[in-house]
């Protein structure tokens, strides 16, 4: 009796013990199944996209691939055009409901910043993210030790010279960044080929600040100073900058017709009758239906120092979207050097990626290799200042018509820059 109810209690034993495993293993099943089916929860994202060529179609190539290797999630690009960004943005921010991603300019980092996803913290971490791309860049996009959006594309000034004219008066450009002129070195060169080679104007400059903000850090100036506390422009470096502009103008280097008189410098230089126009590297893809004469792209002259400005693209995600995830994922896929490469390459821009410097572009492939060289000497100041779209949009046509004075003998270099460093620091008490 005693024998057989052990076996009854052992048997007992045995059937509970089933039947928790057989629960626990439906549960697992599950939990498994459930988190299989989350995991592949179909999800939309919307991406305000603008274009200012074919990258639009580019990047639709690329959304393609992207959904196609992961066919739970559908991007849709919402395209405006650049003029409407901002605003398009603002109401579907404040009206809760922001979009999932958007590209942007450097323009709306600053005004959107509070709105973004730190993609720092779905991405690595700031300093495994940033290492990727140029250290120049850096100011733009990381606010507050936060990664408020991801490079795109990069931008660099850099200087573009008629190979025709310049054969013709026998003068050579630096072929190395080695053996780069200076200034007064590049101005001689420039009166040589207006002597000998038939330029009627030696150089074109574009009617920016921002092209002119070049010249001022190659001086080892800056608009502000490092933390954006107070204004520096008008120390010797503004001042010196703002001289030889004007020097350039006085000594018939440069026409007074583009910056006193509002003449367009691309239609200057497509009359093949200007030996070199100082302008950004998008004007690689703008004068590629040049056939009057052969250009290319050569090295900047150097004052104190070798500096370009670096400006691009990026893409933004947004908070309260309901996807941030899934738009941080895939703003890692846009940024991997593959994809990375392969939206520049085919859309003629240059890759922030520091491995990415050199493409093989379809066109051009040698001048943007000398745009990138510009961007890998560019002096911190340049970002700096430029990063600071909440104070630079409130003084940068003052500065734009100091220069004009001083060009034109209203006012000397040193009072045009004082007056302009007044307007910044009230732009800065102004944001405080």
């Amino acid at each position: 009796m005693k024998k057989g109810f052990k076996w009854v209690s052992l048997t007992l034993v045995l059937v509970m013990f089933a039947i928790m495993a057989a629960a626990c293993s439906s549960k697992g099943s599950d939990s498994a199944t459930k988190g299989a089916s989350e995991a592949k929860k179909n999800v939309s994202l919307d991406f305000v996209w603008f274009s200012d060529g074919n990258e639009g179609d580019v990047m639709k190539g690329i959304i393609k691939d992207y959904e196609t290797k992961n066919p739970n999630v559908k991007i849709n690009l919402i395209e405006v055009a650049y003029k409407d960004l901002s605003t398009k943005l603002k109401t579907m921010v404040s009206g809760g409901k922001p979009p999932a991603l958007a590209r942007i300019s450097t323009t709306e980092i600053g005004a959107f910043s509070n709105s973004a996803v730190d993609l720092a913290e779905k991405l690595g971490g700031v300093d495994a993210f940033t290492s990727q791309f140029l250290d120049s860049l850096k100011p733009y996009y990381v606010v507050k030790n936060k990664v408020v959006a991801a490079p795109m594309d990069v931008t660099a000034n850099g200087l573009i010279y008629n190979k025709t004219l310049f054969a013709k008066a026998g003068v050579q450009v630096p072929t190395s960044p080695d053996n780069v002129w200076t200034w007064d070195e590049f101005s001689a060169a420039l009166k040589q080929v207006m002597q000998k080679g038939g330029a009627k104007y030696g150089l074109v400059w574009d009617f920016t600040p921002h092209r002119w903000s070049t010249l001022l850090y190659q001086y080892g100036g800056s608009m502000m100073n490092a933390d954006g506390t107070k204004a520096t422009i008008n120390d010797d470096a503004g001042v010196a900058a703002v001289q030889y502009f004007k020097k350039l103008h006085d000594d018939g280097v440069m026409p007074a017709s583009v910056w006193l008189g509002g003449e367009n410098p691309n239609n200057l230089f497509r009359s093949g009758e200007v030996a070199a126009h100082f302008a950004g590297n998008w004007m690689i893809s703008n004068y590629k239906d040049i056939t009057n004469f052969e250009w290319g792209v050569t090295y900047m002259p150097k004052a104190k120092q070798r500096s370009s400005v670096p400006g691009g693209k990026f893409v933004m995600a947004f908070n309260k979207s309901g996807v941030e995830k899934e738009a941080a994922d895939f703003i890692q896929y846009l940024s991997s050097k593959e994809v990375n490469s392969k939206y520049n390459q085919e859309a003629l821009f240059m890759s922030p990626r520091k491995d990415s410097a050199k493409l093989d572009y379809a066109y051009g492939k040698e001048m943007f290799e000398v745009f990138s060289n510009e961007l890998s000497n560019t002096v911190p100041a340049a970002a700096e200042d430029w990063s600071k779209q909440d104070v630079v949009p409130k003084f940068s046509n003052d500065l734009k018509n100091a220069i004009v004075d001083v060009i034109s003998g209203k006012a000397t270099a040193k009072d045009a820059m004082d007056k302009v460093a007044k307007t910044i620091d009230k732009a800065i008490a102004d944001k405080k």
